[in-house]
């Protein structure tokens, strides 16, 4: 920092104390003025359960706005956790990019920020920049473990995972991947980004974090399981991290691995997907994973997507139109 260069800071104000010991409801408040509120806000739900001294679990659901799995479990957590039960601290943000989730969009319709490719964040950048911003310098640093609930949104669907990623750190990486375990989805996952820049995962993860992530479904709605999955493996997870006492309820999961670029599949026409496998089913190298139709003549033949590998389908393209350059299929490989 030059000579005279002041620290920028954050104007979110938390109206929680995150030293204090009980459970307190309340709103990170970031000030937003606007046409229709000239000295507005914007206030994102936060819980705070807090007994004595202990780990701290940073609990984040609708990091995109249109994922439904992590807010139903985090506001159901936060309406039934209670002080007596926690040993340590636990913070609950059910709905992370709080503008996206009132909107049901992946990305916030104010800024058209994508929470999850915004971090480190600005404290005077844009509204998803200031949100990432008090997540980067306020709340990563207070958390032990750190899980942030997904699924596939409106354009993809997933077979229910946790996942960890590959760290540099091995050490790390098996603590990642102890927490995904005890989180017990059906199926366990180590993950290939895209690209991993900007991601609240590799935010915490560079902090030396405990770090699970999921994708419990998609299609842009939850179900009854993938709910349940949800609910299930928070307590789990708290239950591992030595918050919460009791015993887990651990169930099998798979094991997945992506080992290459070769588990992506990416559409290279406009069209009507025609899939040919269903989620979790099992394919060999060169099987027909889709088929993606022109809408605008008939008599055309459809473009056809095989697999450049055996495994399984772990994800697919959601709804049923589809265009040039969206994610068509996702495969991984079970590990025994």
């Amino acid at each position: 920092m030059r000579v005279g260069q002041s620290i920028k800071t954050n104007p979110i104000t938390p109206s929680v104390d995150f030293e204090r010991d009980g459970v307190q409801h309340g709103h990170l408040r970031l000030p937003y003025s606007r046409d229709d509120s000239a000295w507005g806000s914007i206030m994102i739900p936060i819980t705070v359960v807090r007994r004595g001294k202990g780990a701290t679990a940073l609990l984040t659901g609708g990091n995109h706005g249109d994922e439904y799995e992590g807010p139903i479990a985090l506001y159901d957590l936060a309406q039934k956790l209670t002080p007596e039960e926690v040993s340590g601290r636990v913070i609950i943000v059910p709905a992370m990019n709080y503008p996206a989730f009132r909107a049901a969009t992946r990305i916030s319709p104010i800024d058209k920020g994508n929470m999850n490719r915004s971090f480190p964040g600005r404290p005077d950048g844009s509204v998803t920049e200031k949100i990432a911003d008090f997540f980067q310098r306020t709340l990563l640093p207070m958390a032990d473990v750190v899980l942030d609930i997904h699924a596939g949104g409106k354009t993809l669907d997933f077979v229910p995972f946790a996942a960890a990623h590959v760290l540099s750190d091995k050490r790390q990486q098996a603590r990642c991947v102890e927490a995904l375990q005890a989180f017990s989805a059906p199926y366990s996952m180590m993950l290939m980004e895209i690209d991993s820049a900007g991601m609240y995962d590799t935010a915490a993860e560079e902090m030396g974090k405990v770090f699970v992530s999921t994708e419990l479904g998609g299609g842009g709605t939850a179900t009854a399981r993938s709910a349940a999955i949800g609910k299930k493996g928070v307590r789990n997870l708290l239950i591992h991290a030595g918050i919460l006492s009791g015993a887990p309820i651990i169930e099998p999961t798979i094991r997945l691995d992506m080992p290459s670029t070769d588990c992506f599949a990416f559409s290279e026409h406009d069209g009507l997907v025609e899939p040919y496998v269903d989620l979790g089913q099992t394919v060999r190298k060169d099987d027909l994973l889709a088929r993606v139709w022109t809408i605008d003549r008939t008599g055309l033949p459809a473009a056809e997507y095989r697999a450049k590998m055996d495994g399984i389908l772990a994800a697919r393209h959601f709804p049923g139109r589809i265009t040039l350059g969206d994610c068509l299929a996702v495969l991984a490989i079970k590990v025994d």
